[in-house]
């Protein structure tokens, strides 16, 4: 695995003791989470979980701006989970920060590998500083009869990587070592699905501002991918429909988000034929709506789908309030609806009319696309995906498994990074693990550092 550790010249080495525990950091632009793994004989035993937010403008998609910000609320999510490990594992992210690749190369020996790397290191800085940091690694298992064999490589600015250390020195702790994201769920991914040992995943890492699309075969990374699509633009879908501060649009999101089962269905059915109006009519036969014609088209049936001001049964899917026709004001003024309270919660099966999925709709669509086109080019390659897995904050949308996987027509499950560790955290309440499991997968994945390296 990559890992980069301070040293006390210039630049970064591995790790150079073996560890008994360590403390796993992810630092995303939202939430900081922190997972201790202890060793308990030769199992991993996970004794603290904690998360705090992330200080405001500290971090986003690009990196750590404020590293003395985070060391401070790192300090104290350490302190509220009741860890007590020295060393901190932490994994390296943003645009601005690192670069991970994977690359093909033909097989070699360590000395013509490592002149190899370092001439693709070269050719592949995308900072616009000189001063970086790298390491790379073979990623094993290659087929025997192959001429090629599989690299992953990784580059940091010294300057980022000096960041990481800053604020992990303002926690109070001492750097065990630095990694990369998607080797960090591969741990994870060994640790907890060796049912998985001979299929190619595609784990789906859901942030606040960027997601991550990363394929591997078992455990071995075959091809990273960030995209500039998170959770927040879920959230900011939800805040334009209902005219509502992100804040109040994120509680909305996670109270009531829920994708109807057969969305995936209705998205499928317009892609294979945006003109079909649902009774087997081809683009030939198909008829453009004219809204100020005197003639309904022929076949055209309004619905609350078409006249999203309709209301059925005192139900308005557009405003989401019950409402009933107040009495006829006295001329000649047209009738009017006024909004009435009740108490009746909302129907729990979700219909493709609601205000809720409507506003969410064209997000799930390009994010599907997203995952398409990463698996897609993988195909292209020769390769095939057996299984769909997500995780991070994003992947708590309810519903959302089944719209991805009948979309992409692949098995698709929400990602468990705890499946099969033991968990012995003392500060920490089952209910809390239940609610926030997927959103550990980096930073457990940190912790069992000290299993794999």
């Amino acid at each position: 695995m990559i890992t980069w550790t301070r040293n006390e010249g210039p630049g970064f080495k591995r790790m150079a003791k073996k560890l008994s525990s360590v403390l796993g950091v992810d630092i995303g632009s939202q939430q900081i989470k922190v997972c201790e793994i202890r060793t308990q004989g030769k199992q991993p035993v996970v004794t603290a979980l904690g998360m705090i937010a992330t200080p405001e403008g500290a971090v986003d998609h690009q990196g750590v701006y404020n590293p003395e910000a985070v060391g401070v609320a790192l300090k104290q999510v350490i302190s509220e989970s009741g860890a007590s490990s020295s060393s901190v594992v932490v994994s390296i992210a943003g645009q601005a920060s690192v670069l991970v690749r994977t690359l093909e190369v033909p097989k070699m020996n360590a000395t013509e590998l490592r002149e190899h790397m370092q001439w693709e290191i070269n050719r592949n800085i995308p900072f616009a500083e000189s001063n970086v940091v790298s390491d790379f690694k073979p990623l094993g298992d290659d087929d025997p009869n192959s001429p090629n064999m599989d690299v992953v490589m990784a580059i940091a600015p010294q300057s980022a990587i000096d960041t990481v250390v800053t604020l992990v020195k303002k926690s109070g702790r001492q750097m065990g070592a630095i990694d990369v994201e998607p080797l960090s769920m591969a741990r994870a991914l060994r640790s907890n699905y060796d049912d998985f040992s001979d299929k190619t995943v595609c784990i789906v890492d859901i942030g606040a501002k960027t997601s991550a699309i990363n394929i591997y075969h078992g455990s071995k990374l075959l091809m990273p991918r960030q995209i500039p699509l998170g959770g927040e633009m879920f959230t900011k879908a939800i805040a334009d429909a209902y005219t509502l501060g992100m804040g109040e649009a994120e509680s909305l999101k996670i109270e009531r988000g829920v994708v109807p089962d057969d969305a995936a269905d209705l998205a499928m059915q317009a892609v294979s034929n945006p003109f079909d109006l649902g009774g087997g009519n081809t683009t030939q036969e198909f008829q453009t709506y004219n809204p100020f014609s005197d003639s309904p088209v022929a076949g055209y049936v309004p619905d609350a789908a078409a006249n999203p001001f309709a209301v059925e049964d005192g139900y308005n899917p557009v405003t989401g309030m019950y409402e009933e026709p107040a009495a006829a004001p006295t001329g000649e003024e047209v009738p009017y609806l006024t909004p009435v309270y009740d108490a009746t919660p909302e129907p729990t099966s979700p219909t493709l009319s609601d205000p809720m999925y409507l506003a969410l709709a064209p997000i799930l669509d390009e994010f599907v696309a997203e995952i398409r086109r990463s698996i897609d080019y993988y195909r292209s390659r020769g390769g095939t995906v057996d299984v769909i897995e997500l995780c991070g904050g994003g992947a708590k949308l309810k519903g959302i498994e089944t719209f991805v996987s009948k979309s992409m027509g692949i098995p698709c499950d929400a990602f468990d990074p705890l499946r099969r560790l033991n968990l012995s955290a003392k500060k920490v309440t089952p209910e809390f693990v239940d609610a926030h499991r997927q959103e550990f997968a980096v930073a457990i994945g940190n912790g069992l550092h000290i299993f794999f390296d």
